[in-house]
């Protein structure tokens, strides 16, 4: 191991029907086609490094064009670790609430697409995506105020609560 990293981002919005807008990317050098992702999400600039909340706003506004004021509640989550293709991946999870889901959004990376939560379990996803969205959902993390580190093997990721001491 050499020690290359890829550091990424990615926001989950969601609204008050208990849906999540995701993105079936296309084009992707690191995900594959037709698979969903976060709203919007992507690598960090070098100005950015210290910064994932700076990053995941970019990204949103870059991807579909919303701004901090279109969200409510955003919120780092998660942060997740993978060892992929000889490098080692760090995603920073942020989600938040849409203000107005009436409104058109589009996306110049892929296809936007307005999910029940009961649906986006059997949807196909990168490996930490789906374990952490699956787990938002299911541990009623919305109305939660913790922090999530993940390390991801074969069968999921192990979710630890980080905490500052």
């Amino acid at each position: 191991m050499d020690g290359k990293l890829r550091n990424m981002t990615s926001i989950y919005l969601y609204n008050d029907e208990n849906q999540f807008l995701l993105l079936s990317r296309i084009g992707s050098r690191v995900v594959r086609d037709n698979s969903y992702i976060g709203t919007s999400g992507g690598h960090f600039e070098a100005d950015e490094l210290n910064d994932a909340k700076k990053c995941v706003l970019r990204e949103l506004n870059e991807e579909v064009g919303l701004k901090e004021t279109d969200i409510e509640n955003l919120q780092l989550k998660y942060v997740t670790l993978r060892l992929k293709k000889g490098e080692i991946r760090q995603n920073y999870y942020f989600f938040a609430k849409l203000k107005n889901d009436n409104i058109i959004i589009n996306s110049n990376e892929g296809n936007l697409k307005w999910f029940k939560d009961t649906e986006i379990q059997d949807l196909d996803m990168p490996h930490t995506a789906k374990y952490v969205i699956n787990h938002y959902i299911n541990n009623n993390e919305k109305n939660q105020n913790t922090l999530y580190g993940g390390i991801a093997v074969k069968d999921g990721v192990l979710f630890t609560k980080l905490e500052e001491f």
